[in-house]
């Protein structure tokens, strides 16, 4: 379950970066977010295919995979807004 939370995660933060980009902005909190769900989306994916080579299933849908993700998540946005954060504050600054 938290390789499918994780990926939602990062399609959802590709489309603002396409949207944004497409406006001319750039966004480096929005960036790096999507580089680091994409990066724990491949983590997980290399987890599935090592449970599919000892014959389990891709896919974990248990409720510990589960709170794994919705941790995943938290801690993906509360980075994203720290680094927003970091970033309006050095913005106000100059």
């Amino acid at each position: 379950m938290c390789e499918i939370m994780t990926i939602c995660a990062a399609v959802i933060f590709s489309i603002i970066f396409i949207a944004q980009k497409s406006n001319g902005k750039f966004s480096k909190p929005i960036f790096a977010t999507m580089l680091m769900f994409w990066g724990a989306a491949l983590m997980w994916a290399v987890d599935g295919i090592a449970c599919v080579a000892e014959g389990e299933s891709f896919f974990d849908i248990s409720m510990e995979d589960t709170i794994l993700g919705f941790i995943i998540l938290g801690s993906g946005l509360a980075i994203f807004a720290l680094m927003l954060v970091a970033n309006k504050m050095k913005k106000a600054r100059a």
